[in-house]
Parts: structure tokens; C-alpha cells; sequence
């Protein structure tokens, strides 16, 4: 019924709380799990999951913005997941100048280098962007121009924060738009304005698990099952059940992933 299109296995794997994870997610009815990639062993981890849960778990594989300092441009280690039909898309990836500890050039750098491979695999890109809209439209502009797949969008800005004309320049440029647990937070009316006029077959949700708990779960690690909470919330937000924005969103995350 529910499709978490966004949660990092890293933590529950190093808990040892893979299998129970998924088993409570299945039983809040969140039938399908996209665990995120974002470094070697990350990417290893999803990758593995995914193999481990074939029916339930997608991954992704990429290398996130924090990998820039210092990275030698060799893209040789993301081949072989890209490759696997398990990895579904690429990152995640993109821009953070909220930290200032990185230094934008060589985010960007590595951004680019994500987004050549999400055109090489069709693969569509897992981004982030934190206080970066303007270098992020820049250079989503060409990426999605040369997207070899337009039946589907090319990417999906996850765990969505953003403007309402943020949000309409990504969907102008065939983009998912993603809202994780921030849309129940009770200092986000601006957000909950823009989730209620995204179009239909543009939206995901997700946890961006351990990360983020939403209400009622504030200040706990988070954890996929609780996506239903997310769901509720946009269906109230857009006006209708719960059920709906789950049937609504797995097809969404269906065809964006290619998700048989």
C-alpha cells in the first residue's frame, strides 16, 4: 500500500536490525523500500539489502556530496552497481551549503559527475539540495535535456523543503518532488502550501530514515514504517485518505523507478 521511496540501511544494518526494520514496515502496510546509496560501503549495503529482500527492496548507488573534498574523479567502483538491475537509480547526490565545511566547487564537481552517469545507466538521480536552489536549477537544466527516458521524470528532489517557485522550476524540468516527515513538523505550513498543489503523478514520500521522525515520533530514530505518518499528513493536506496518497505515490515510485 505505502512505498518509502527514501531511507539509508546503513544505521539498521550496523544495528543489526535490517530484517526487523522491514518486517515492521510490511506490518504498517509500507510494502516497498528503497534503501539509499551514497558512498562504497554504502552503496554495498543497499545493494545487499535489496538482494536480501528482492521482493520488497530496491537500491540506489552514487557518491554523496560529503565524498567531494579530496575525490580523485575515479568513477570505477560505481560501474558494477550500476549495472545490477537491484540499483534502480543513481546518488544520492548534489549541493549543501548549509555546511560550510565543503567546498561548493567540488560538490559540484562530483554533482556533475552523477549526473553524467543517471544519462549513461537511464537511471534517474536521487539529488539533494540544501541552500543551493540556484546552482541546483543550473545544472539540472542540461541534465534534463539530455535525459535519454522522457516516458519518465529524470530525477526526484528528495526530502523536499523548498519554494513553491523552487518546486515548479524542478517540475518544469520533469522532476519527482519527495516529502519526507518535515511535512508533519508543526514550523512547516510553507511546505505543507507547496505539497498541496504538487501534481499527482510528481509526488513520493519518504522517511529519509534514521533521520527526521515524524510526528508523532519527534526525537526518536526513524524508521520506514512510519511513512503511513507522512501520507496522512499530504492527505489531509490535499483532501483525501491516506490509502489514496499510498496507492497514488507506489504507482508514482512504480513507474519512476521501473519497478515491476
Amino acid at each position: 500500500m505505502y512505498t518509502d521511496s527514501h531511507f539509508h540501511v546503513d544505521h539498521f544494518e550496523l544495528k543489526g536490525i535490517v530484517r526487523e526494520t522491514v518486517a515492521a514496515a510490511a506490518e504498517a502496510g509500507v510494502t516497498r523500500l528503497m534503501a539509499i546509496g551514497g558512498s562504497d560501503e554504502a552503496n554495498q549495503r543497499a545493494l545487499n539489502t535489496a538482494k536480501a529482500f528482492p521482493d520488497t527492496v530496491r537500491a540506489t548507488a552514487g557518491y554523496d556530496r560529503d565524498l567531494a573534498p579530496g575525490w580523485d574523479q575515479d568513477l570505477a567502483n560505481l560501474t558494477p552497481f550500476l549495472n545490477r538491475p537491484e540499483v534502480v537509480a543513481v546518488g544520492e547526490s548534489g549541493l549543501d551549503y548549509f555546511h560550510k565545511d565543503i567546498d561548493p566547487a567540488a560538490q559540484r564537481l562530483l554533482f556533475d559527475a552523477m549526473l553524467d552517469l543517471s544519462t549513461t545507466h537511464a537511471k534517474p538521480m536521487i539529488i539533494h539540495s540544501r541552500e543551493a536552489d540556484a546552482d541546483t536549477l543550473a545544472m539540472l537544466k542540461p541534465f534534463a535535456d539530455r535525459w535519454p527516458d522522457p516516458s519518465r521524470p529524470c530525477g526526484v528532489l528528495h526530502c523536499f523543503t523548498g519554494s513553491l517557485d523552487f518546486a515548479k522550476a524542478l517540475l518544469d524540468l520533469n522532476l519527482m518532488i519527495s516529502f519526507s516527515g518535515i511535512l508533519t513538523f508543526k514550523n512547516a505550513a510553507d511546505l505543507r502550501e507547496v505539497a498541496a498543489v504538487v501534481p499527482d503523478d510528481r509526488l513520493l514520500i519518504e522517511t529519509d530514515s534514521p533521520y527526521l521522525a515524524p510526528v508523532p515520533h519527534r526525537g526518536q530514530r526513524n524508521q520506514p514504517a512510519w511513512v503511513v505518518h507522512v501520507a496522512e499528513c499530504l492527505a489531509e493536506i490535499r483532501g483525501t485518505r491516506p490509502e489514496e496518497i499510498g496507492k497514488l505515490t507506489t504507482e508514482n515510485a512504480r513507474t519512476f523507478f521501473q519497478w515491476g
